[in-house]
């Protein structure tokens, strides 16, 4: 986002923190669909977002624009979180698409820390992933772009359904619908990291050739927190096709020291003979 809608987000995100304090878990999260479901508005209604992002527009007007389009279709904190947000000044059309999305996802992840659960759904969504990854007729029917995202997403709910929280099902919705203009794994990621954020951990994606035990788990959790100055989330992907060692991605940083790795190496450093 660019400056303006930057300040703007941030406003919404303080909006937010101050209203989730004072609710149930259950309000929040139903709070969070009516944001989701206004942002899933503004991204089929490309007119309406550059109404209601227009600079020459005064805020006022935005706000009432909306709320005269809303009212009594959505929760009233809801469209109280969404009137400020687009009486703000917002860069271009598409950062206050990102804005409601982006606010309708902290809004789920609010009510899952509420109610204690936020590192389980950060573990289930991660979970969620791997096996999507495991298994290619289901990745490709989770990414094809002609399927109806209904369906997708009633495949995702039968999938998980008594595997995982209420939250993290809306998530993986979420994230078929492509959270940020990402892929489904990139969503599914993104998610994960956003998480992770709010308990204030970094993720640290973890490739080993066979199951870490939880000690050796704890370990290399410990020895990245000091690293990182921050507590870290471990997130293990086991692949045989290593061959052994370890791979640690944190953010934009990789550690290699994989057998395979080494590997590669020397098959290219005997080619340059």
């Amino acid at each position: 986002m660019q400056a303006a809608s930057r300040e703007s987000y941030q406003a919404a995100t303080g909006r937010l923190a101050a209203y989730a304090r004072g609710a149930e878990p259950s309000a929040v999260a139903t709070t969070a669909d009516d944001l989701l479901a206004v942002a899933g508005l503004l991204r089929r209604e490309p007119r309406l977002r550059r109404a209601l992002s227009d600079p020459a527009r005064p805020g006022s007007d935005r706000a009432g624009l909306l709320s005269g389009m809303l009212q009594g279709k959505i929760g009233a904190d809801a469209l109280d979180l969404l009137t400020a947000l687009v009486s703000d000044r917002w860069s271009a059309p598409s950062e206050l698409l990102d804005g409601a999305e982006r606010l309708g996802v902290e809004a789920l992840l609010a009510s899952a820390d509420a109610a204690g659960d936020l590192g389980e759904v950060e573990d289930e969504l991660f979970r969620f992933g791997q096996v999507v990854a495991g298994e290619p007729a289901l990745s490709a029917a989770f990414a094809d772009p002609i399927a109806p995202a209904e369906q997708r997403a009633g495949l995702a709910r039968e999938l998980l359904a008594g595997k995982a929280r209420p939250v993290t099902v809306r998530l993986v919705e979420v994230a078929l619908g492509g959270f940020g203009g990402r892929s489904f794994t990139g969503s599914l990621t993104r998610l994960v990291e956003l998480a992770a954020d709010r308990r204030d951990r970094q993720v640290a994606y973890v490739t080993v050739a066979a199951p870490l035990s939880d000690e050796d788990e704890r370990r290399l959790g410990a020895r990245l927190s000091a690293m990182y100055g921050r507590e870290v989330s471990v997130k293990q992907t086991v692949d045989p096709s290593i061959l052994g060692g370890v791979s640690v991605r944190v953010g934009s940083d990789l550690y290699d020291g994989t057998v395979l790795r080494r590997l590669n190496e020397t098959r290219n450093a005997l080619a340059k003979r």
